[in-house]
């Protein structure tokens, strides 16, 4: 292997902007401020959210943040800051940087992820499963 994930995550924590978690507490509830989930549905069915987030698997994310995708999705082009979170961070580390290197700006990364949000005590919201 050429290049491990242990480089590729230092490679993009040099490039990106992470927060803590009570600096992002700081500005959940901000209208101007959008929190990215993007774990798998199965673990916000699991473990909850960050309430108000807005959830973008991986799998999806640049295409749903590309306005020339047929998969566009518009809270990407509002110009909002975003703050993407995964479990631990190690995801939301990887994504920020990708969708930063494709333009998208004003973002960064919950350091420790949602584990680290739920280790400081800050509020979960619930999912429910979707069916179908």
């Amino acid at each position: 292997m050429k290049k491990g994930y242990k480089e590729l995550l230092a490679e993009a924590n040099a490039r990106i902007q992470a927060i803590t978690p009570q600096e992002a507490l700081s500005l959940h509830g901000d209208p101007d401020v959008v929190f990215v989930d993007i774990r798998d549905p199965r673990e916000l069915t699991r473990d909850g959210m960050i309430p108000g987030a807005f959830p973008a698997t991986r799998g999806m994310l640049e295409f749903w943040v590309d306005p020339d995708s047929p998969y566009h999705k518009p809270v990407f082009a509002s110009g909002k800051r975003f703050v993407f979170y995964c479990a631990s961070g190690w995801r939301s580390a990887l994504a920020t940087d990708t969708v930063q290197s494709m333009g998208l700006e004003n973002i960064c990364h919950l350091e420790g992820g949602f584990k680290g949000w739920k280790e400081a005590g800050l509020p979960v919201a619930t999912v429910e499963r979707k069916e179908g």
